[in-house]
């Protein structure tokens, strides 16, 4: 396997259930991002992608999104030194324009203080939806036949795929979601067409490494025809 993706699911219900505040539930589930980090490193997968914040998610209370929104700079810039040293890349991925301010200068040190690093691809899949990340690509490539630059007739899966915001990244083996809800949410629609999907029942501050290994070792039997 060489993409892993996650559906991070369940903080606010992880909170409840351990009678914390429900923000509580998010710093507890960016903390335990470094346990799919580590994971990713010992068995050698180079890519991975994890669903951070959806298009979707601008719907929550001002309260919640400042609250995501702040940890988010703490804990990303607190992890730098971390995935330095581990030599890890880090991308973030989604529609820029509507990355806040209080997060753009953050993000852009982390990606230029870890883009010469390939020992493991990390994509954060920030301010993300997959319909309008289809519609962006679909825009780009109408534009470009409008202006004469592509031919419609040269437009294929793999040109769609080139306009994607995910280009360059190969499509995830595996995507995984916790919390036991069985949905994309708007994830990777496009690039999941033949990826495996399995849904844990634990919430994500939950995830421990034997739950990924018993995914990976369920992914190891699976005979994969892609469609052949």
């Amino acid at each position: 396997m060489q993409h892993l993706a996650i559906i991070p699911d369940g903080n606010r219900r992880w909170a409840t259930k351990n009678k914390f505040k429900t923000l509580i539930g998010h710093q507890r589930g960016l903390q335990v991002l470094n346990i799919v980090l580590e994971f990713c490193i010992k068995n050698k997968i180079k890519y991975l992608s994890f669903y951070a914040f959806s298009l979707e998610n601008f719907k929550r209370s001002e309260e919640e999104k400042n609250y995501l929104f702040n940890l988010g700079s703490k804990e990303f810039s607190k992890q730098l030194p971390n995935l330095i040293k581990n030599e890890i890349c880090v991308k973030f991925i989604g529609q820029k324009e509507s990355f806040p301010d209080s997060l753009k200068d953050t993000i852009l040190d982390i990606e230029t203080k870890t883009k010469s690093f390939d020992k493991l691809f990390l994509n954060i899949l920030f301010c993300y939806g997959s319909r309008t990340e289809i519609v962006h690509s679909v825009k780009s490539l109408a534009q470009k036949v409008k202006e004469g630059k592509l031919d419609i007739n040269q437009i294929d899966e793999q040109t769609l795929s080139d306009h994607l915001w995910t280009t360059g990244i190969p499509d995830p083996d595996l995507i995984i979601r916790t919390s036991g809800m069985s949905r994309l949410s708007n994830f990777l629609l496009y690039q999941a067409a033949y990826s495996e999907l399995m849904f844990l029942d634990c919430y994500w501050p939950e995830i421990t490494e034997k739950h990924l290994d018993d995914c990976l070792a369920k992914f190891k039997d699976i005979k994969r025809n892609f469609g052949n």
